[in-house]
């Protein structure tokens, strides 16, 4: 039974944690409202975001295998969407040639993949690193 307790608590802490995640790159975000872009059938953006919430879900996988406690795993899980967060603005700084978020906006899906990618990508090195 405890495990079961265990798991709904997990559940219901990468719910929060997503969601928090997700408003705050909503928030980072200046050139569009994701849910809008989203709803208007922007695939750039859904692509973009689906990276960012399959990213923060991998690192609290991580988390939670790692934690000693479910205190443990929301710090963790804390410190990896902030980690997530640093790697978007870093992508969006160093990408020269454009805007990440004005081709994202304007429904650029190569610029969604990369985005996906990064978000993934950079979830597994966050996440491995977790001990």
């Amino acid at each position: 039974m405890e495990s079961l307790i265990s798991t709904v608590l997990y559940f219901i802490i990468a719910i929060v944690m997503v969601l928090i995640g997700i408003t705050i790159f909503e928030l980072i975000t200046k050139k569009y409202k994701d849910l809008h872009e989203v709803l208007n059938g922007n695939r750039a953006v859904s692509l973009s975001i689906g990276g960012k919430i399959i990213g923060i879900c991998i690192i609290l996988s991580f988390s939670i295998y790692h934690a000693s406690d479910i205190l443990d795993t929301v710090i963790w899980g804390a410190f990896g969407i902030l980690l997530q967060i640093i790697a978007y603005l870093i992508f969006e700084l160093f990408i020269r040639k454009f805007s990440v978020e004005e081709e994202l906006r304007k429904g650029n899906i190569s610029v969604g993949v990369i985005s996906f990618c990064i978000s993934v990508g950079i979830a597994f090195v966050i996440g491995a690193s977790i001990s």
